[in-house]
């Protein structure tokens, strides 16, 4: 039963074959969320292993397999495909950070690692710079996928090796606490597993339907690859992310969204550079407004982070707040609305300057009281 056999029945049928399998699938993203936060962080005191390393890696870079199968199909169809497969990227990256950071923070205050701060953050803020750099001749080479996917090698060695460091302890006592952690273990990497099973055929329903209805309402192939395309397949990680706000695994919240971050950039991207003919074409528009964008969304997280080391509701809801912009621009931007120019002067000269007295403000005072470094306490 595909979405395509249903159009072609026509009528009250394929308003209800689409609302049949948008609540199926959202019922899968939830209840595969649900089993793959769990299954991570059992899996993560017994293998010895923070949370926090497990939201990096395992659980980021599964919850990122749909970017990864979109964009490596789109860069082997044709130009036009790589087009998509750096849309999906770029556009995930951006929903990543402002979206289900903001809607998670919403849920529920979000701590934050001070690994992130002086480590993982980083690294997310300057492969988005090298991703720049790299698309200035107006292409990501094959040369340069390479560079990307070592990149990924280097840094799941990197952060397994950290992790261990940091999670021994949690270990020896899940396994004092467990008796034998083998069938603990096998049963939480079957949890995962069929978690992320459901989690990428939810959002594959979700996303086929989006399509469709967008269709439906004449909503042109660039918004949709944009929008639903990009946000479609980071459901995944909204799903888990904002069930793993709700369970208290804030490490796995927050790390799910950066390592999905730095997984999109180094090893789909890269990935897809490697496979497609001639790498990736970056058009002139992704150059110098998505990219830019990407690295502004990387980069707000540094001061917003190291206040108090926490995401509050506030600045959750600031991050929703700036995706729902970026949206209305790109949808004007497409339609060629004559409002545009409106839109685009309040964002220069009335939303970004706002928006840098509310974050820097409140960073500057923490510096000078020295308590950048102070522990977490949740801001309601």
């Amino acid at each position: 039963m595909t979405v395509r056999f249903m159009v072609s029945k026509g009528g009250e049928e394929i308003k209800m074959a689409m609302v049949l399998l948008f609540i199926l699938g959202l019922a899968l993203l939830i209840g595969g969320a649900e089993l793959l936060v769990r299954g991570a962080s059992r899996l993560a005191g017994l293998a010895g292993i923070s949370p926090l390393i497990i939201g990096l890696t395992v659980v980021a870079f599964g919850t990122s397999s749909p970017e990864l199968a979109v964009s490596i199909r789109s860069s082997l169809l044709s130009s036009a495909g790589a087009d998509i497969a750096l849309g999906n990227v770029v556009g995930s990256n951006i929903f990543n950070v402002l979206f289900i950071l903001g809607l998670s923070a919403l849920v529920e205050p979000l701590s934050v690692s001070r690994q992130l701060v002086r480590i993982d953050v980083p690294i997310m803020v300057g492969i988005s710079l090298l991703l720049f750099f790299m698309a200035l001749d107006g292409r990501v080479g094959r040369i340069d996928g390479l560079v990307l996917f070592l990149g990924i090698l280097a840094y799941t060695l990197f952060t397994i090796r950290q992790g261990r460091k940091a999670g021994n302890d949690t270990a020896e006592t899940q396994r004092n606490e467990s008796g034998d952690g083998r069938y603990i273990a096998v049963g939480s990497v079957m949890l995962m597993v069929i978690g992320l099973a459901m989690l990428v055929l939810g959002s594959h329903w979700l996303v086929r339907t989006a399509v469709v209805m967008a269709e439906r309402l004449g909503i042109s192939d660039l918004v949709v690859g944009l929008t639903v395309v990009a946000a479609g397949t980071s459901l995944p990680e909204a799903a888990t992310s904002v069930i793993a706000s709700v369970k208290g695994e804030r490490d796995i919240a927050v790390g799910n969204v950066v390592g999905s971050n730095i997984f999109n950039i180094l090893s789909v991207l890269g990935l897809s550079a490697l496979v497609g003919s001639h790498g990736i074409r970056v058009p002139l528009p992704a150059m110098w407004f998505d990219i830019p964008i990407l690295i502004a969304a990387a980069a707000v997280c540094l001061p917003v982070f190291i206040t108090g080391f926490r995401i509050s509701r506030l600045e959750g809801l600031l991050f929703v707040g700036y995706y729902l912009l970026y949206t209305l621009y790109l949808v004007m931007a497409g339609a060629h609305h004559k409002s545009l120019p409106f839109l685009t002067h309040g964002i220069l000269f009335f939303v970004l300057p706002l928006t840098g007295i509310m974050i820097l403000i409140p960073l500057y005072l923490q510096i000078r009281k020295g308590s950048v470094a102070g522990p977490y306490h949740p801001r309601r």
